[in-house]
């Protein structure tokens, strides 16, 4: 999938390479969904995160949380802090954090390692799609 398209922060939105590279041959340097600037650094692309992450966006926050267990955008790893907003994302209905507290149960990571807690979270992942 992302052979083909790019994940934008500013929307948590995917969007293919064929329509970024059309708003780019327009001059039109933002996102091609929701016109939203292009982050020029780490600073402004966490930026964009947070002010989604603050209005509820499950999405969001579970991208947040995936950056804190990478390590990225100038953010320490802190698997305890990517499991609260995993589970912050999951409470909000995000199947993708349901799988990430799935993986992280069954790997000890940042919690106490739980086959069937893990289990739980990957079976309610699978139930949403």
């Amino acid at each position: 999938m992302e052979e083909h398209s790019v994940y934008e922060i500013c929307c948590m939105k995917r969007i293919c390479k064929g329509c970024q590279w059309a708003t780019g041959k327009r001059g039109m340097n933002d996102c091609a969904f929701c016109r939203t600037p292009t982050a020029e650094n780490d600073d402004e692309k966490l930026a964009l995160v947070r002010a989604r992450v603050e209005k509820k966006d499950p999405e969001a926050i579970h991208f947040l949380g995936s950056r804190y267990v990478e390590g990225k955008f100038g953010l320490r790893k802190n698997m305890r802090r990517a499991v609260k907003l995993f589970t912050d994302a999951a409470e909000l209905g995000s199947a993708d954090a349901l799988f990430s507290l799935g993986y992280s149960y069954k790997h000890g990571e940042g919690v106490q390692a739980d086959k069937e807690k893990s289990a739980e979270f990957y079976k309610r992942a699978a139930m949403q799609g």
